[in-house]
């Protein structure tokens, strides 16, 4: 991938270390924050930051075959945001909170 100023190609390095990094705060932000909406953000993260990977990888071998899985994967996590969301505004509405610790489906 050649930088559109420099003129040089990008190593593939960095754009694994951005999506580890990406991935990282996705781990950090789903482990730690107690908030339905942000766990629901964190987890896209994660998809976008592998995405990210399958690309770089894709770009580097000169195969379709990574951006196809791509496409995939943004058609899953698409599904599921729209899934995702649904099920977070039912259990708000049942619950009244978006509090991982509060919501407890089982009980009435």
């Amino acid at each position: 991938m050649n930088h559109p100023l420099l003129g040089h190609p990008i190593p593939i390095t960095w754009y694994l270390l951005l999506s580890a990094a990406l991935f990282s705060l996705g781990v950090v932000g789903f482990l730690i924050k107690r908030n339905v909406i942000t766990v629901f953000m964190s987890i896209e993260l994660m998809l976008n930051a592998v995405n990210l990977s399958f690309v770089a990888f894709a770009h580097q071998w000169h195969a379709v075959k990574g951006q196809i899985f791509v496409f995939f994967v943004m058609m899953v996590a698409a599904a599921e945001a729209a899934v995702g969301l649904a099920i977070i505004i039912a259990v708000f509405r049942a619950r009244a909170t978006l509090a991982v610790d509060r919501i407890d489906l089982m009980k009435l």
